[in-house]
């Protein structure tokens, strides 16, 4: 048991510890040279990068200035430092960090500096620029959401609505825009949806959950547990469970008045329960939805839709 309450106690850090430290808890060197790997591939191809190899002597060097070309939470630097790929290495070799993530940047801040042969900075330059770019417009994204409810006491949770492959980077980048990460995936919290409930009489509800969640938590260290709610009635049963059962409950696609309703439930039944609200959330909605007195606000578009920061390479 004391195994699976340190797994539990280290996957609760991950909206506490510092983000050195997150990167290197959610980011494997395996991972990171496979997806790396995979990416100059398509770049490079098995012969490289002809317009380099015919125009540029192979022992030129240069150096390289990244910068971004707008405003925004940079996100993805650590990537040339825990890199193993030779290639990214080399280049790494002779970079120098100027800020770190989660830094709010202006337009022509440089974020990294660095000095290596030509052809190697070329031949890493778009994949270098795809992941930081990307990376940054999440974490942009997610520091658009969190202050938008700013003084509320309600914090924005990503999800699981992530680029397959990219997901731990993705939730990296939302860490360091100041959101709160959700479930890493399906084995580390419970989370029973709609879909899951589909089968059951309304009726059984209750007791359906009761006898899960027990077994749930009786085979596995879980993060978490939580039920998702499509109407009040629904909250109201999970309310009726033991209190600590159910740690939270997910109020999907309810009104602002549904929602103040179930946070006045949960406090007339002197419950512990916290609850998320979630479904369609966006910047121009979010902060109504934090005032009705929710506990989180799970958002989507920090991870599916966010517009990627501009950065580029200069070399000069």
């Amino acid at each position: 048991m004391l195994m699976a309450m340190d797994t539990l106690r280290a996957m609760s850090d991950l909206n506490t510890i510092d983000l050195p430290t997150l990167f290197d808890r959610l980011v494997s060197d395996t991972m990171l040279d496979r997806l790396l790997t995979e990416a100059l591939r398509e770049d490079l191809g098995d012969v490289g990068d002809v317009t380099s190899r015919a125009m540029i002597d192979r022992d030129a060097t240069a150096r390289g200035v990244l910068v971004a070309r707008e405003a925004g939470v940079v996100c993805g630097l650590p990537i040339l430092a825990r890199a193993t790929h030779p290639l990214v290495q080399s280049v790494a070799t002779g970079s120098t960090v100027a800020v770190e993530d989660g830094t709010l940047v202006d337009a022509g801040t440089t974020l990294l500096s660095c000095e290596c042969t030509l052809r190697e900075l070329l031949a890493l330059e778009r994949t270098l620029l795809n992941l930081v770019g990307h990376m940054s417009g999440v974490a942009t994204m997610a520091r658009r959401f969190v202050d938008a409810i700013d003084g509320t006491g309600a914090v924005i949770c990503d999800t699981r609505k992530t680029t397959p492959g990219l997901r731990r980077l993705e939730k990296y980048a939302s860490r360091a825009g100041g959101a709160h990460l959700h479930r890493l995936g399906l084995h580390d919290a419970m989370l029973i949806k709609d879909n899951h409930l589909a089968h059951l009489e309304t009726g059984n509800l209750a007791a359906a959950l009761d006898e899960s969640i027990r077994r749930a938590r009786d085979a596995s260290s879980l993060w978490f547990v939580e039920v998702e709610c499509d109407s009040l009635d629904q909250f109201e049963q999970v309310l009726s469970l033991d209190d600590g059962l159910v740690d939270y409950a997910l109020l999907d696609n309810m009104s602002n008045d549904e929602l103040r309703e179930a946070v006045s439930l949960r406090h007339a039944k002197g419950r512990s329960i916290k609850i998320e609200a979630s479904g369609g959330v966006t910047l121009d909605t979010v902060r109504s939805i934090a005032e009705t007195g929710v506990d989180r606000i799970s958002v989507g578009a920090i991870t599916h839709s966010p517009p990627r920061l501009d950065v580029a390479l200069d070399i000069v």
